[in-house]
């Protein structure tokens, strides 16, 4: 079974990246883009049949390696 992750920075936590992506395509002429705020997007392919136990076996992954709790949230889709 396909799991699905995306990761993103919590509220308050600085984002580099999407500031120079937002000042990059303003400078493009889409002068529109009020913010940007950049993440990861995160496929894993689990041995299991059930959703319910390939979900929390996600989770542990997510907690233990993938995201960085302290700046991070994760949703699993």
């Amino acid at each position: 079974m396909k799991v699905k992750v995306i990761v993103t920075l919590k509220k308050g936590v600085l984002d580099p990246q999407g500031k120079v992506i937002q000042q990059t395509l303003n400078g493009m002429g889409f002068s529109n883009v009020n913010e940007v705020r950049q993440g990861k997007y995160i496929e894993i392919e689990v041995n299991e049949k059930e959703e319910t136990k390939a979900k929390l076996k996600v989770e542990e992954m997510c907690e233990k390696l993938l995201v960085n709790l302290v700046i991070e949230d994760y949703k699993i889709i």
